[in-house]
This record gives structure tokens, sequence and C-alpha cells, in this order.
């Protein structure tokens, strides 16, 4: 299926995965197809659609990617990057330079 469709990241690869379970492979594909000539070519070849752009063809909305920390990641270097940014921003926001 990812011949017919512009896939860019695993955000896309799980929604045309949705789409597919929801709406089924042939109804994505007639999609697909519909889009690419409704676009034209690039270089001789149809354009890919991308997965968004099927979603609103057939009028369905996927549901949102839910990212989730683990409760157990440690998050020390992103504290540690977190305070030298301050320590960077407190330097730069220092009372004003004295002039002549």
């Amino acid at each position: 299926m990812e011949h017919l469709i512009r896939i860019l990241n695993d955000d896309d690869r799980q929604t045309l995965a949705w789409l597919r379970k929801h709406v089924g492979d042939s109804c994505v594909a007639d999609a697909a197809c519909r889009l690419a000539a409704q676009r034209g070519t690039s270089a001789g070849a149809l354009t890919k659609p991308y997965v968004s752009a099927i979603c609103r063809y057939l009028g369905v909305w996927p549901p949102t990617p839910h990212w989730q920390c683990s409760a157990n990641a440690n998050h020390a270097i992103a504290d540690q990057h977190l305070a030298q940014m301050r320590q960077l921003l407190a330097r730069c926001t220092t009372p004003a330079r004295r002039t002549g």
C-alpha cells in the first residue's frame, strides 16, 4: 500500500494501518489513485498523496496518536540542559549595562 501513499514517519504508518482496518484496502487504494490522478504527474510519474489527504477525501478522522512517557523515564539529562539554558538566559537578563 505504501507504493500508492506518501509515508513520512511512523505516525503516517499507524494512520495508514488504522485506515486500512476501518475502511478497507480497496477504499484506501481507490482514494489514493483518485487523488494521485487529480494532482497529476511530476517527472513523468503520478504524485503520491499524503495520508492526511486520503483521510480528508474519505471523510474519516483517525484517532490522535497517544505518546506516553514511561513513569520511570530518566529525565536527568533534560533537566541538566534546562538548567544550563536558564543560566544562559539569566546572564542575558542582567541589569542594564552602564553607559559612558
